[in-house]
Protein backbone atom coordinates (compact mmCIF):
# COMPACT_ATOMS: atom_id res chain seq x y z
CA UNK A 1 0.00 0.00 0.00
CA UNK A 2 1.36 3.45 -0.89
CA UNK A 3 0.46 6.31 0.91
CA UNK A 4 -0.58 9.77 -0.44
CA UNK A 5 2.18 12.41 0.42
CA UNK A 6 0.23 15.22 0.80
CA UNK A 7 -2.41 13.73 3.43
CA UNK A 8 0.10 12.97 5.93
CA UNK A 9 1.05 16.41 5.52
CA UNK A 10 -1.65 18.36 5.43
CA UNK A 11 -2.20 16.36 9.05
CA UNK A 12 0.48 17.66 10.11
CA UNK A 13 0.06 20.89 8.62
CA UNK A 14 -3.78 20.84 10.63
CA UNK A 15 -2.26 19.64 14.20
CA UNK A 16 0.51 22.28 13.83
CA UNK A 17 -2.13 24.90 13.52
CA UNK A 18 -4.08 23.80 16.34
CA UNK A 19 -1.28 23.66 18.36
CA UNK A 20 -0.66 27.30 17.02
CA UNK A 21 -4.07 28.51 18.06
CA UNK A 22 -3.92 26.89 21.18
CA UNK A 23 -0.46 28.93 21.85
CA UNK A 24 -2.32 32.10 20.65
CA UNK A 25 -3.66 34.70 23.65
CA UNK A 26 -7.59 33.94 23.80
CA UNK A 27 -8.42 37.47 22.06
CA UNK A 28 -6.13 36.12 19.40
CA UNK A 29 -8.28 32.35 19.26
CA UNK A 30 -11.38 34.24 19.38
CA UNK A 31 -10.30 36.60 16.42
CA UNK A 32 -9.28 33.05 14.46
CA UNK A 33 -11.96 31.27 15.27
CA UNK A 34 -14.52 33.60 13.68
CA UNK A 35 -12.58 34.45 10.97
CA UNK A 36 -12.62 30.43 10.09
CA UNK A 37 -16.32 30.73 10.69
CA UNK A 38 -16.27 33.89 8.41
CA UNK A 39 -14.35 32.07 5.50
CA UNK A 40 -17.05 28.92 5.85
CA UNK A 41 -20.00 30.59 5.84
CA UNK A 42 -18.49 32.90 3.05
CA UNK A 43 -18.17 30.08 0.58
CA UNK A 44 -14.22 30.62 -0.11
CA UNK A 45 -14.19 26.92 0.20
CA UNK A 46 -16.41 26.45 -2.67
CA UNK A 47 -13.60 28.08 -5.41
CA UNK A 48 -10.59 27.87 -3.09
CA UNK A 49 -10.38 24.20 -1.95
CA UNK A 50 -9.90 22.11 -5.14
CA UNK A 51 -12.65 19.28 -5.65
CA UNK A 52 -11.86 15.98 -5.91
CA UNK A 53 -14.01 12.97 -7.05
CA UNK A 54 -15.13 10.80 -4.17
CA UNK A 55 -17.90 7.83 -4.19
CA UNK A 56 -20.41 9.73 -3.13
CA UNK A 57 -19.85 12.49 -6.57
CA UNK A 58 -17.44 15.63 -6.40
CA UNK A 59 -15.80 17.14 -3.13
CA UNK A 60 -13.70 19.23 -1.41
CA UNK A 61 -9.97 17.83 -1.68
CA UNK A 62 -9.52 18.87 2.41
CA UNK A 63 -5.50 17.96 1.67
CA UNK A 64 -5.08 21.27 -0.74
CA UNK A 65 -7.53 23.34 1.71
CA UNK A 66 -7.60 26.58 0.61
CA UNK A 67 -4.85 26.46 -1.51
CA UNK A 68 -6.96 27.47 -5.48
CA UNK A 69 -6.24 26.31 -8.59
CA UNK A 70 -3.87 23.17 -8.53
CA UNK A 71 -0.71 23.76 -9.72
CA UNK A 72 0.00 20.64 -11.66
CA UNK A 73 -3.48 21.07 -13.49
CA UNK A 74 -2.93 22.28 -16.97
CA UNK A 75 -6.18 23.62 -18.51
CA UNK A 76 -6.94 22.89 -22.12
CA UNK A 77 -8.07 25.65 -23.96
CA UNK A 78 -10.81 27.45 -22.67
CA UNK A 79 -13.96 26.32 -24.27
CA UNK A 80 -15.96 29.11 -26.96
CA UNK A 81 -18.98 30.51 -25.20
CA UNK A 82 -21.72 31.22 -27.10
CA UNK A 83 -24.12 34.42 -26.97
CA UNK A 84 -26.88 34.38 -24.70
CA UNK A 85 -27.50 32.91 -21.63
CA UNK A 86 -24.83 30.73 -21.43
CA UNK A 87 -21.85 33.34 -20.61
CA UNK A 88 -19.28 31.28 -18.55
CA UNK A 89 -17.90 28.06 -17.53
CA UNK A 90 -15.81 26.77 -14.64
CA UNK A 91 -13.69 23.54 -14.57
CA UNK A 92 -14.52 20.40 -13.10
CA UNK A 93 -12.15 21.42 -9.47
CA UNK A 94 -13.88 24.18 -9.24
CA UNK A 95 -10.95 26.35 -9.46
CA UNK A 96 -10.49 27.70 -12.77
CA UNK A 97 -13.46 30.02 -14.72
CA UNK A 98 -13.70 31.38 -18.28
CA UNK A 99 -16.00 34.28 -19.40
CA UNK A 100 -16.18 37.60 -20.98
CA UNK A 101 -13.23 38.43 -18.93
CA UNK A 102 -10.82 36.05 -20.18
CA UNK A 103 -9.88 32.70 -17.89
CA UNK A 104 -9.41 33.27 -14.36
CA UNK A 105 -7.87 31.07 -11.61
CA UNK A 106 -8.58 30.83 -7.89
CA UNK A 107 -6.34 31.88 -5.49
CA UNK A 108 -3.43 30.17 -2.95
CA UNK A 109 -4.75 31.61 0.30
CA UNK A 110 -2.99 29.71 2.70
CA UNK A 111 0.17 31.73 4.35
CA UNK A 112 3.02 29.57 2.27
CA UNK A 113 5.15 32.82 1.67
CA UNK A 114 5.93 32.56 -2.50
CA UNK A 115 2.84 31.51 -3.52
CA UNK A 116 0.02 32.42 -0.65
CA UNK A 117 -0.96 35.33 1.24
CA UNK A 118 2.30 34.84 3.32
CA UNK A 119 3.85 37.79 2.53
CA UNK A 120 0.90 40.07 2.47
CA UNK A 121 0.58 42.13 5.46
CA UNK A 122 -2.90 42.88 6.70
CA UNK A 123 -3.18 46.11 5.40
CA UNK A 124 -2.61 44.59 1.65
CA UNK A 125 -5.40 42.39 2.22
CA UNK A 126 -8.04 45.05 3.64
CA UNK A 127 -6.84 47.03 0.87
CA UNK A 128 -7.06 44.46 -2.15
CA UNK A 129 -10.89 44.02 -0.68
CA UNK A 130 -11.39 47.70 -0.63
CA UNK A 131 -9.62 48.67 -4.03
CA UNK A 132 -10.73 45.00 -5.36
CA UNK A 133 -7.16 45.18 -6.64
CA UNK A 134 -4.43 42.80 -6.74
CA UNK A 135 -2.52 43.83 -3.57
CA UNK A 136 -4.52 46.38 -3.31
CA UNK A 137 -3.12 48.36 -6.97
CA UNK A 138 -2.60 45.32 -9.17
CA UNK A 139 -4.70 43.75 -11.59
CA UNK A 140 -8.92 43.57 -10.83
CA UNK A 141 -10.22 40.74 -9.15
CA UNK A 142 -11.64 38.80 -11.67
CA UNK A 143 -15.24 36.70 -11.26
CA UNK A 144 -16.30 34.77 -10.17
CA UNK A 145 -14.79 35.84 -6.79
CA UNK A 146 -17.59 38.06 -5.20
CA UNK A 147 -15.31 40.89 -4.45
CA UNK A 148 -18.45 43.27 -3.59
CA UNK A 149 -19.44 40.90 -1.16
CA UNK A 150 -16.45 40.95 0.55
CA UNK A 151 -16.62 44.99 0.54
CA UNK A 152 -19.75 44.79 2.84
CA UNK A 153 -17.81 42.82 5.41
CA UNK A 154 -16.42 45.02 8.51
CA UNK A 155 -13.08 45.78 8.83
CA UNK A 156 -12.99 43.91 11.96
CA UNK A 157 -14.50 40.74 9.48
CA UNK A 158 -12.14 40.65 7.27
CA UNK A 159 -9.19 41.31 9.74
CA UNK A 160 -10.51 37.76 11.57
CA UNK A 161 -10.65 36.75 8.24
CA UNK A 162 -6.86 37.53 7.31
CA UNK A 163 -5.59 36.05 11.00
CA UNK A 164 -7.79 33.02 10.10
CA UNK A 165 -5.75 32.15 6.75
CA UNK A 166 -2.51 33.47 8.19
CA UNK A 167 -3.15 30.19 10.67
CA UNK A 168 -4.38 27.42 8.59
CA UNK A 169 -1.71 25.23 6.88
CA UNK A 170 0.47 26.43 4.33
CA UNK A 171 0.66 24.71 0.37
CA UNK A 172 2.76 25.59 -2.11
CA UNK A 173 1.08 25.93 -4.92
CA UNK A 174 1.48 28.61 -7.76
CA UNK A 175 -1.53 29.33 -9.11
CA UNK A 176 -1.18 30.22 -13.05
CA UNK A 177 -1.62 33.81 -13.88
CA UNK A 178 -5.33 34.69 -15.15
CA UNK A 179 -5.47 34.91 -19.49
CA UNK A 180 -6.95 37.80 -21.09
CA UNK A 181 -10.08 37.59 -23.36
CA UNK A 182 -9.14 36.57 -26.96
CA UNK A 183 -9.30 39.37 -29.41
CA UNK A 184 -12.53 39.90 -30.67
CA UNK A 185 -12.71 39.90 -34.49
CA UNK A 186 -13.20 43.09 -35.86
CA UNK A 187 -16.24 43.23 -38.31
CA UNK A 188 -16.14 44.68 -42.07
CA UNK A 189 -18.93 45.67 -43.62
Amino acid sequence: MTLNRPLPLAVLGLVLGACALQAAPPARQKQIQHGGYLVTIAGCHDCHTPLKMSPKGPEPDMTRMLSGHPEGLKMPPAPKLAEGPWGWAGSLTMTAFTGPWGVSYSANLTPDKETGLGAWTEAQFLQMVRSGRHLGQGRAILPPMPIQNLQKATEADLKAIFAYLQSIPAIRNKVPAPLEPAPTPIPMH
